[in-house]
């Protein structure tokens, strides 16, 4: 299995206690060709990949972001799209998830009547509507240039914004339409309303950020133990009942969680 990792230009160690941040499981689902891994690596490298093939097994890239001064690191796991590529991992993919994006491709009509099968692939694996869902319509510099309102385009082949809009209503989620091919800030044909992969990556950030616990203050050499997590290892729920013990790292100065 293939894998790559991403990091941006702000990536900090964190091998020190002063650098230490809050880490957040993002995957990225939906059919394949829809985009996903040129969506995450535009976000992660800034670039976009012109050539790709098809994920197998699961692409993952982070990148160290900061929210209201606060550095939080985004994993994101990016699936494969074709079910013989994933049988062999799926449960590892759906553990520990704090987000979900779910991609679909603005040109093609299959992909999005596919969403609900991976919103039922969610439910199976336990991520419902209590986690943090983004809808996003990928490939919008496709969309057919018209001087109308680009929500009302209605041209054969194409989702429009309108019926993303009502689908993620229904579904609890909150929608963007991007392209990880145009630059950023260009925008989107007959409209200029496009929200960029920037966006979208930050709004999602800044929202994990509300809705979970703040990080805990750095344990002593006294043997405390009991601290939350704090999303530190990633296997942080966000549920207040969470609890994990904690141990003094015997390469490092300070205690950590044992997740």
């Amino acid at each position: 299995m293939e894998s790559s990792l991403e990091f941006s230009n702000s990536f900090t160690s964190v091998s020190s206690p002063s650098a230490r941040c809050r880490i957040f499981k993002i995957i990225v689902i939906g059919d394949s060709g829809v985009g996903k891994t040129c969506l995450t690596y535009r976000f992660c490298a800034g670039e976009f990949l012109d050539r790709t093939e098809a994920t197998i097994g699961v692409d993952f890239r982070e990148r160290l972001v900061e929210v209201e001064g606060e550095k939080i690191k985004l994993q994101l796991w990016d699936t494969a799209g074709q079910e013989r590529f994933r049988k062999s991992m799926v449960q590892q993919y759906y553990r520990n998830v704090h987000a979900v994006l779910f991609i679909y491709d603005v040109t093609r009509p299959d992909s999005f009547r596919g969403l609900p099968a991976w919103i039922e692939e969610c439910r199976r694996y336990s991520l419902g509507q209590e986690i943090t869902r983004f809808l996003v319509g990928n490939k919008s510099d496709l969309r057919d240039t018209c001087s109308c309102d680009p929500s009302s385009i209605n041209v054969e082949g194409q989702v429009t914004r309108d019926q993303a809009q009502k689908f993620a209503a229904a579904h609890g989620m909150i929608l963007f339409e991007t392209s990880a091919k145009s630059p950023p800030g260009e925008g989107e044909p007959g409209g200029g309303h496009q929200d960029r992969v920037e966006d979208v990556f930050m709004a999602l950030a800044s929202r994990l950020k509300r809705q979970t616990r703040p990080p805990p203050p750095l344990l002593n050499n006294t043997g405390v133990s009991g601290s939350y997590c704090g999303s530190y290892c990633g296997s942080y729920t966000g549920t207040a009942s969470f609890r994990l013990p904690a141990k003094k790292n015997p390469h490092k100065d300070f205690w950590t969680c044992t997740c």
